[in-house]
C-alpha cells in the first residue's frame, strides 16, 4: 500500500523527512537556505520544524519506531 493512504506510513515518512532536512541543514546549511521559496522551500521548513521543535520531534520518532516494532 502506498504511503498516501496509509496513515501511519505517511506520518513516518513526514518525520522522516523532518529529520532528514534538519540533518542535511546541520552539515550544509547553504544547501537548504538558498531556497526558501517555492517548492524546495518545503525542505527548508522540514529543517526549521526539526530544529525548533527537536524535542517533539524526537519523542515522535521514539513513538514510532516503538509503535512500527512492536505493533504491526
Amino acid at each position: 500500500m502506498s504511503a498516501i493512504f496509509n496513515f501511519q506510513s505517511l506520518l513516518t515518512v513526514i518525520l522522516l523527512l523532518i529529520c532528514t532536512c534538519a540533518y542535511i541543514r546541520s552539515l550544509a546549511p547553504s544547501i537548504l537556505d538558498k531556497n526558501k521559496t517555492g517548492l524546495l522551500g518545503i525542505f527548508w521548513k522540514c529543517a526549521r520544524i526539526g530544529e525548533r521543535k527537536s524535542p517533539y520531534v524526537a519523542v515522535c520518532c521514539i513513538v514510532m519506531a516503538f509503535s512500527i516494532l512492536f505493533m504491526q
